[in-house]
């Protein structure tokens, strides 16, 4: 053969290889990248969820007219907040007062959210063996109003 022959049979065994390879490391790099994008997007949803049921089962509390309204006013609006971001299992909402009665005129409710996000498309069989949810709290600080009559 003649050395022009042996180069034009060497040119070509690359033919293809680079969309091969882009194809490869495409969806090598892009699967990871959606994945992580979805997780960050759930617990993000979760961070403003919780923030959102904060706020306002503090601010459901204490405009409420009594200690036993204002707790379910609280749950429900808390329940409303976890509910706008589909998120219906793992939540919790704790309330504490800095006196009794937690209505009294300048008095403090401390509400407290919390959320277990599940991570996006984890088998049941591996979230056994690892951790598939994290769990993502906000705190929240509510004044009641001195000057209102109850």
């Amino acid at each position: 053969m003649r050395w022009d022959a042996w180069r034009d049979l060497w040119d070509r065994r690359d033919d293809g290889r680079a969309i091969v390879e882009f194809i490869v490391l495409g969806i090598g790099l892009l699967i990871p990248l959606v994945y992580l994008v979805l997780v960050a997007a759930r617990v993000q949803a979760g961070a403003f969820s919780a923030s959102l049921a904060g706020r306002e089962a503090g601010r459901a509390f204490v405009t409420a007219t009594n200690d036993d309204e204002a707790e379910s006013r609280a749950r429900s609006a808390a329940a409303l907040a976890f509910s706008d971001f589909a998120f219906d299992r793992g939540t919790r909402l704790d309330l504490s007062c800095d006196a009794s009665p937690c209505l009294r005129p300048g008095g403090q409710v401390t509400t407290t959210a919390s959320i277990s996000v599940q991570l996006p498309l984890v088998p049941d069989f591996l979230a056994e063996h690892v951790p598939s949810s994290v769990t993502v709290s906000s705190t929240h600080v509510s004044a009641v109003d001195t000057y209102v009559s109850r």
